[in-house]
């Protein structure tokens, strides 16, 4: 097992509109990040016109977290489908309250 490497689960760019995507990166690590009790990596990210505005990452030493309408808010991180299940949330949620935007 210490010689596992890290393993690219999900890699992938999602388009919503013209204006809007998803990018979505998740590795399986060997062992977790500094900050982290689970052995994922990962970085999921919503772009509207040209600004990130819903972010999910667990950076090392900062452990798992989430930015919304710019506020940085600690994530219950439970596993890989509910952390992509969440972030599909909050997307629907943004995209509902900034219709008319």
């Amino acid at each position: 097992m210490s010689n596992m490497k890290a393993v690219a689960l999900v890699r992938s760019r999602i388009a919503y509109s013209e204006t809007a995507f998803a990018e979505l990166v998740l590795w399986q690590l060997p062992r977790p990040l500094a900050g982290s009790t689970h052995r994922y990596k990962y970085r999921l990210a919503y772009v509207v016109n040209g600004q990130c505005v819903i972010r999910y990452d667990n950076e090392a030493g900062k452990g798992d977290h989430r930015h919304y309408k710019g506020r940085e808010t600690l994530y219950q991180f439970i596993d890989p489908d509910r952390l992509i299940e969440d972030f599909q949330h909050d997307i629907a949620r943004w995209n509902r309250e900034n219709r008319d935007s």
